[in-house]
């Protein structure tokens, strides 16, 4: 099987951010990245770290590879569905 490059993308924010939105009064930005391109990266393993301004939160990566490309830097506004990283799968 080759290997093939997948978009990892921001996922769906928790519902409690919808529910309550205490921890989300502010934009939302990267705080850490915590990958660079060639590094190895497991499924579950955090690849940014999120401020709200209230909390941070992880994100973990859905898929094992290697990273190709990250596409966010510290200090970059996300929201859901933006591109985080290309990974190598497979």
């Amino acid at each position: 099987m080759a290997a093939r490059i997948v978009e990892i993308r921001m996922p769906k924010f928790p519902e409690c951010w919808d529910s309550c939105g205490n921890c989300r009064t502010e934009d939302v930005f990267v705080q850490s990245v915590l990958v660079r391109a060639g590094e190895s990266i497991g499924f579950d393993e955090p690849l940014i770290v999120l401020e709200t301004g209230k909390t941070a939160m992880d994100i973990p990566s859905p898929r094992a590879g290697t990273i190709v490309e990250v596409k966010v830097d510290e200090g970059d506004l996300i929201d859901e569905g933006d591109l985080i990283a290309l990974v190598e799968v497979g």
